[in-house]
């Protein structure tokens, strides 16, 4: 029996219990509602036969006649009444013996005064009414007597309700905790102990209930979660190295990308990547290698772990001599054959695999750094895209070293180049206007006439101040710089120094406010209004200078004098007018433009404009 329950569904169990505390229930209430009933039976028989007295008594007193015969019909319905009971209500005899021979008793003595009674309708006297009032008493007592017993039955049952209940409360609650609370307190010590970390917890499965399906089930999924646990352990530890793999590889390129950032020449930048690099790979050696102009050699710029005899022998190859000659834009493994005859360089050293990795800038190969391994290197994906990685940021530091000192070059030539205009045509001018002078007064002291050689040495004079305030005003050119942010200060310093060097009084009006200009644009516009200031101080004769510099709508700069003015019509530039197509040379190079308005007596104004789209700093 026990495993036949053990075996049965948790509905079935519950329900076997329900089912016997609701027969026990159901009887008991049953046996308290059929004893209650025969308690409010008995009484109401009780009150009865109190009637059956009180018209036994009336009776005695009552005259022949109808209401006689009412009263006989009244008693034999009440005796009939108690035999037969009421069923509007609980009225009714108990069927025990003693009950029933007192009824019988109250009954023959009735049937006996009818008889006696020639009319059928009985007036009993007082003697036969005591005697029969005796025996409804003989009644009465005996339904009371059993009423009595009715009563101590009902209260030993709910006494025994009580004991019943508490019994059944206990059941209940053993069973309970048979069949739920100790299943589910498994499974709860066995859920706390998952989430404390012990995946090895299982739960007692001795039951085919629902509990036992999920005791079953539990411990499946706690394999599972050991299972899974352990499989994530190993997959964790695995990308952890893998990770920790990852992270040194990116520190071994930021450091490489720092280092490139400060090298300052190729051969640091190429000694100190090729040490990274063979860190990086675990190489036994390296070697960097890079082409020359003519593409036809490449010429060993770094290496480190050669031999010296190696070192020397390879100094310069032919791309294709070797393993090392062939340059490729990815990293690759190729293996040195040590049976070849004749052995090259890496198999007498002792190298059995080289690693090449190509140095390319936008898809044209410069270079190779070659790593040479005495035992075969096995490098995975990650292995070889940091070597690419450095390779390309290699190639790309030293393109970028390259295109600096190009830049540098031209830097310094167009410097020259503007130095040379400037000579050419300023004071080289002057010279060459001093030298004809010159060559005349030699001439005039030849034919013996002072006043000609009196005249020329004045011009000398002059032309030598000219020359001399040339040399000034190019020197100023070349001191005076931009802040970088605002050309207004530059533009200041250079009204001040005019101001100090010819005496002519010079402002500068502000309007608006605008994006600053980029640096080069801002140096070419302040050499413009330093020649056109040099134009004033050299023919304009003017007392006043007036700079207006404005930023809305556009970039545009006047410099307006009040001196003798010019025809431009007239006097159109040509080559003596070396200070106008310098200016216009300048401006164009930004992308500005020189514009000119004078009149013979009423000065000069020079405007340099600068398109919208040039005006923007990026």
């Amino acid at each position: 029996m026990n495993k036949g329950w053990n075996r049965a569904r948790l509905a079935t169990k519950v329900g076997v219990l329900g089912a016997a505390l609701l027969c026990i229930a159901l009887a008991s209430i049953g046996l308290t509602l059929w004893i209650g009933w025969q308690l409010e039976g008995g009484a109401a028989a009780v009150n009865e036969a109190g009637r059956l007295r009180m018209q036994t008594w009336r009776l005695v007193h009552q005259e022949t006649g109808e209401p006689l015969r009412v009263l006989v019909r009244a008693y034999d319905a009440s005796l009939q009444l108690l035999v037969d009971g009421d069923p509007a209500r609980p009225l009714f005899l108990p069927r025990d013996e003693p009950t029933l021979l007192a009824y019988r008793g109250v009954r023959e003595a009735w049937q006996q005064l009818k008889t006696a009674s020639s009319d059928g309708l009985p007036v009993p006297n007082g003697a036969q009414a005591e005697a029969l009032v005796a025996r409804i008493d003989v009644l009465v007592d005996a339904v009371e007597a059993r009423m009595a017993s009715w009563s101590s039955l009902l209260s030993s049952v709910q006494l025994a309700l009580v004991g019943l209940a508490i019994a059944a409360a206990m059941i209940f609650l053993y069973a309970s905790h048979l069949v739920v609370f100790a299943p589910v307190d498994r499974l709860r010590r066995g859920l706390q102990a998952l989430e404390q970390g012990t995946l090895g917890a299982r739960v007692a499965e001795d039951s085919q209930d629902e509990f036992g399906d999920l005791a079953r089930g539990f411990n499946r999924m706690a394999q599972r979660l050991e299972a899974v646990y352990r499989g994530m352990e190993d997959e964790v530890r695995a990308k952890t190295a893998d990770l920790r793999l990852e992270q040194q590889r990116l520190a071994t390129l930021y450091e490489a990308t720092a280092f490139a950032a400060g090298a300052s020449s190729p051969r640091d930048l190429a000694v100190g990547f090729a040490e990274r690099m063979r860190q990086a790979a675990g190489a036994d050696a390296v070697a960097l290698r890079w082409l020359d102009p003519s593409q036809q050699r490449m010429v060993l710029l770094a290496a480190q772990g050669l031999p010296p005899a190696m070192l020397d022998a390879e100094r310069c190859v032919a791309p294709g001599d070797c393993h090392c000659g062939t340059p490729a834009p990815q990293a690759r493994v190729i293996p040195i054959a040590s049976g070849a005859q004749p052995a090259s360089h890496c198999a007498r050293a002792g190298f059995v695999a080289v690693t090449a990795v190509g140095l390319t800038v936008q898809g044209r190969v410069m270079g190779e750094v070659d790593l040479l391994f005495r035992d075969v290197p096995r490098p995975s994906k990650a292995d070889r895209e940091l070597l690419d990685s450095l390779a390309s940021h290699l190639a790309s530091a030293m393109d970028g070293l390259r295109s600096a000192a190009l830049q540098r070059e031209a830097a310094v030539a167009e410097e020259r180049g503007m130095l040379a205009r400037e000579l050419h045509d300023s004071i080289a001018q002057s010279l060459a206007f001093m030298k004809i002078q010159l060559q005349l007064l030699k001439d005039a002291q030849q034919d013996g006439k002072p006043d000609a050689a009196v005249r020329l040495v004045d011009e000398l004079a002059l032309g030598l101040k000219e020359c001399t305030a040339d040399v000034r005003a190019l020197l100023m050119h070349f001191r005076t710089r931009t802040d970088g942010d605002d050309l207004l200060p530059a533009l200041q310093q250079t009204l001040q120094k005019f101001r100090l060097q010819s005496g002519v009084s010079a402002e500068l009006e502000v309007d608006g406010h605008g994006a600053p200009l980029p640096a080069d644009v801002q140096v070419q516009l302040l050499h413009v209004v330093q020649e056109a200031l040099a134009n004033v101080r050299k023919h304009a004769q003017a007392s006043q200078v007036q700079v207006r510099l404005m930023h809305q709508p556009h970039w545009q700069i006047d410099v307006r004098d009040d001196g003798c003015g010019f025809d431009p019509a007239a006097d159109a530039p040509d080559d003596s007018h070396v200070g106008l197509r310098i200016m216009r040379e300048r401006a164009a190079k930004v992308g500005a433009a020189v514009a000119l308005d004078s009149q013979p007596g009423r000065g000069t104004l020079v405007r340099i404009s600068l398109p919208e789209s040039e005006a923007v700093n990026p």
